[in-house]
């Protein structure tokens, strides 16, 4: 299915290393080349991780008929996960690829960021 919020790319490619070991994972968003060190990755694909097991502690609650109270007080739980997750992903982010955009003029990158906190936040 195709993002409607999809922005064409600007034809600005560029690639930074992060980390230390020289090692890099990339790819382009909007019209800015994004790359994540391996610790960044780890750390968000670990607190996914946790969310989804927990979420499925939870669906295991709902099949077992617990409290509904129990079972809105762990999806709570799940949500901050989320959100936190959300949170280390837009400060990553921001450190890296809005400072380096803005420094380049790329707008179409901050505007992105812009949308997604807008879709992130609702």
């Amino acid at each position: 299915m195709a993002d409607q919020n999809h922005i064409p790319e600007t034809g600005h490619n560029h690639s930074h290393v992060h980390d230390e070991s020289g090692h890099t994972h990339s790819h382009v968003h909007g019209g800015h080349h994004h790359v994540h060190s391996e610790e960044e990755k780890k750390a968000v694909i670990n607190r996914l991780s946790r969310a989804v097991g927990h979420l499925e502690a939870v669906k295991r609650m709902v099949e077992r008929d617990e409290d509904c109270s129990d079972v809105l007080i762990q999806l709570a739980a799940v949500r901050n996960a989320i959100n936190n997750t959300g949170k280390l992903i837009m400060k990553n982010h921001i450190s890296h690829c809005i400072v380096e955009a803005i420094e380049e003029d790329d707008m179409v990158s901050v505007e992105a960021l812009n949308r997604a906190i807008d879709r992130f936040i609702k």
